[in-house]
């Protein structure tokens, strides 16, 4: 069974102050182009369709656009959908009944009490059935709802799993509840999360774009997930294995960040052989409108250095000069169409973080968090809320 592994589309973002409607429209109908030619038997999303929880009405027509052209494909593809953090669930699941009669099956929801269970997609092969089991992105409310008076494991309970409280121990006891057959049949797990690789030592690798609890509640340990024959995951804009090749971020399909700019953004196909033999996975190469760039020299050497080819993209410029040069920026928007920053790293720069680093090194976090809520309530603290915040930073200096 062949099907395309993709996430985060995040389709309405802007880089910066630009749109990328047009950027995503075209790599999203290279994907349609894939899916034409080499017509997979599934294609799953994971999270994050779009990148706010309201979309606008631009970026609907977007995804409705990419919907319509892979179920005009003939013979049918069924799509799978969870939503992501960025999402609406309740928004995704529009006319879900409708789409699941043309073959695109929602999650937009995690459970909503302890007796539901997970939404399960069934495909068929030469090899026999494939289970997709789709486990939309889980919010802390969510643990504390569905799990409420129930004590989720933890690490100072002897959590045998050495992972992060909470998540780890709520995604085990979701997955307990399907009675999932590991030792008969081939079970995907479709999910939208931060996972860590705790059983080999692996940390993910993250951007700038990506929003998530490092070492925190939030994480969940892949040695829960590790008997499914493929995990296709979402969240992190990376494309990277998480402890085993086949536990895998697909990444994005497109830069979203100046941090994403050395990455190799590819579309993600995973085939499943007969039960017991690891997947394949293959990635195909896509062709981006504008590629994201950073630039980081003197003025005049970044102007002399600039290949043609260059001037559609987006670029990040950092400036090494001591003496600030004249108008840089309108310098470089002669050379560049779609700047995106122009940061200054010098002598001069350098100065100011360290004495900033300093000033806020010498304060104590009382006084702090005092200037903070000043600043944003306009008005100072209690003389019992300041004892009670001393309490809780003492407090958090012992553990």
């Amino acid at each position: 069974m062949k099907f395309f592994h993709l996430s985060d589309l995040h389709i309405g973002k802007q880089l910066h102050h630009y749109s990328l409607k047009e950027e995503q429209e075209a790599i999203l109908r290279e994907v349609v182009g894939y899916a034409k030619d080499i017509h997979p038997d599934a294609v799953v999303i994971a999270g994050d369709i779009y990148d706010r929880s309201v979309p606008s009405a631009e970026a609907v027509t977007v995804f409705d656009w990419f919907l319509t052209q892979l179920s005009e494909i003939v013979p049918a593809i069924p799509v799978l959908i969870i939503s992501g953090n960025h999402d609406s669930g309740e928004r995704l699941m529009y006319a879900s009944h409708i789409l699941e009669k043309h073959h695109i099956h929602l999650a937009g929801n995690a459970l909503g009490d302890r007796e539901e269970r997970l939404r399960k997609v069934t495909l068929k092969d030469d090899f026999g059935q494939v289970d997709f089991y789709l486990l939309p992105f889980m919010k802390p409310s969510y643990v504390r709802n569905v799990f409420e008076g129930e004590p989720l494991k933890t690490n100072d309970q002897g959590d045998a799993l050495q992972g992060p409280p909470g998540y780890t121990d709520a995604v085990q006891r979701i997955l307990e509840r399907e009675e999932i057959d590991y030792q008969n049949r081939r079970n995907v797990l479709v999910s939208h999360q931060f996972y860590t690789g705790n059983m080999s030592g692996a940390c993910p690798m993250t951007c700038d774009s990506e929003i998530f609890c490092v070492g925190g509640l939030e994480n969940v340990d892949i040695r829960v997930v590790k008997d499914f024959d493929y995990v296709a995951l979402g969240h992190l804009h990376s494309p990277q294995s998480v402890g085993s090749p086949h536990i895998r971020y697909c990444g994005t399909l497109l830069k979203y960040s100046v941090s994403e700019c050395s990455h190799v953004k590819t579309l993600t196909v995973v085939t499943l052989l007969e039960k017991g033999k690891p997947p394949l996975i293959d990635l195909l190469p896509l062709h981006p409108l504008r590629d994201v760039k950073k630039k980081t020299g003197k003025l005049e050497d970044i102007i002399k250095q600039a290949e043609a080819g260059e001037r559609e993209d987006f670029i990040s410029v950092t400036l090494k000069d001591e003496i600030e040069p004249y108008k840089p920026k309108e310098q470089l928007e002669k050379v560049f169409d779609h700047i995106l920053e122009v940061r200054v790293d010098n002598a001069r720069t350098r100065q100011k973080l360290r004495e900033m680093d300093e000033e806020l090194a010498m304060k104590d976090p009382l006084e702090i968090f005092e200037d903070f809520y000043e600043e944003i309530q306009g008005t100072r603290l209690k003389e019992e809320e300041v004892e009670m915040m001393r309490q809780i930073f003492e407090q958090a200096k012992e553990e």
